[in-house]
């Protein structure tokens, strides 16, 4: 669906909607404990829901009501279930290695960009600890099991990868990881070590020991990263917590570093670009580095937020590995979403500091991760029409 966006302050105040990081990791715990966990999640998005489902087909019983998660774990897995994992990066990197070290044979499926997406030095760790693959990439079948002790992988690929075997190592007897590179995005990684102690495992470093215990009931975080595209807009978002280890909740040091013109290093938080994109074409400009991992997102992020940019009228530029914005206030034009939800909510707040009439098309990409996100930005003053 195309959305036309009408130039319009916002402002006011929302509740942020919680992490689908923070969840992804909070289910995969549950899924794999004791006894029944309860997850207060009072909005559910679709990468939430690809994580859901791939730990139902591994046997969990997962059911969502009145915004809570009700999760029995795991205690029989089917017969060469079939994992589903949507278009999202984070379940199938996060269940790969956790269906292998709890099943003989696992299939996996995707959508959309995902089968393009890299997975090949979490596949090499894998191997080394007895896992196979029928493929490169998806579809595929992974089989042979998956057994603890040490694995090596870079730390400047994707945390992704270290996140999904901390999350397995717990079912295989603990193990740990030993990264070749120094890591990028470490805040994820904390993300994940601080949900896996909620449920009783010790994470000392990158080592792991102990078993999954459930607390009973959990609450999922406020999403720092999806509150960045209305707090660039000046509106207040609530529930946020500021000792998050979420990266993204350096926001306002980033638009202080905005204001002051110096270049802003995203290597932590290389997803708040098309936000801060947005934000530095509206005041004083900005070069940003550390942001080569987005060519690998849902979509070569980098690109698409040069073209989102200069398609509402303001100057983008890629430098390979720099990124620059002028400032040129966005007037307003028609943008391509590329399917990519983080390009669709940057180009509606966009759209909406603009001075004349914008399209968004395919606007509905928000679902993958904020699927009230047009309701939202209609409550903060926010005025479009669906196409």
């Amino acid at each position: 669906m195309d959305y036309k966006v009408y130039p319009a302050p916002l402002g006011g105040t929302i509740a942020a909607i919680p992490s689908k990081s923070d969840v992804h990791r909070l289910l995969i715990c549950a899924a794999l404990s004791d006894k029944r966990t309860e997850i207060f999640c009072p909005a559910v998005s679709e990468d939430i829901t690809a994580t859901a489902r791939c730990l139902t087909a591994l046997g969990a019983e997962i059911q969502y009501s009145g915004g809570v998660f009700s999760v029995l774990p795991i205690r029989e897995v089917p017969e060469n279930p079939t994992l589903d994992c949507g278009e999202s990066g984070s379940t199938l990197r996060f269940m790969l290695p956790v269906a292998a070290a709890i099943c003989e044979r696992a299939s996996f499926i995707g959508r959309g960009r995902l089968p393009e997406r890299p997975i090949g030095d979490l596949r090499t760790a894998m191997e080394a600890h007895g896992a196979h693959f029928s493929a490169d990439r998806l579809p595929f079948a992974v089989s042979g099991g998956l057994s603890g002790g040490a694995f090596s992988l870079p730390g400047n690929v994707s945390s992704q990868y270290i996140t999904g075997l901390l999350l397995a190592l717990p079912t295989v007897g603990g193990g740990e990881v030993r990264l070749t590179t120094p890591l990028q995005s470490a805040s994820y990684v904390e993300m994940t070590k601080r949900a896996m102690g909620k449920f009783g495992v010790n994470v000392n470093g990158l080592a792991v020991s102990g078993s999954y215990r459930s607390p009973g009931a959990v609450i999922a975080e406020g999403d720092w990263s999806n509150a960045a595209f209305f707090i660039i807009a000046g509106a207040s978002v609530t529930g946020l917590d500021p000792a998050s280890p979420q990266g993204d909740r350096v926001i306002f040091e980033n638009l202080a570093r905005l204001d002051r013109g110096e270049c802003v290093d995203l290597t932590d938080t290389p997803d708040m670009l098309p936000a801060l994109a947005v934000y530095a074409a509206m005041h004083r400009g900005g070069s940003f580095t550390g942001i080569e991992r987005l060519r690998i997102k849902e979509s070569d992020r980098i690109m698409t937020v040069k073209n989102m940019i200069n398609s509402l009228g303001g100057a983008a530029r890629d430098h390979g590995e720099r990124f620059t914005v002028e400032p040129q206030p966005l007037t307003g034009g028609r943008c391509d979403s590329a399917s990519d939800h983080r390009i669709a909510m940057a180009a509606a707040i966009g759209a909406s500091l603009g001075t004349h009439t914008s399209v968004i098309c395919g606007g509905e990409c928000v679902n993958k991760s904020y699927p009230g996100f047009w309701e939202d930005f209609r409550l903060l003053g926010g005025r479009f029409d669906v196409l």
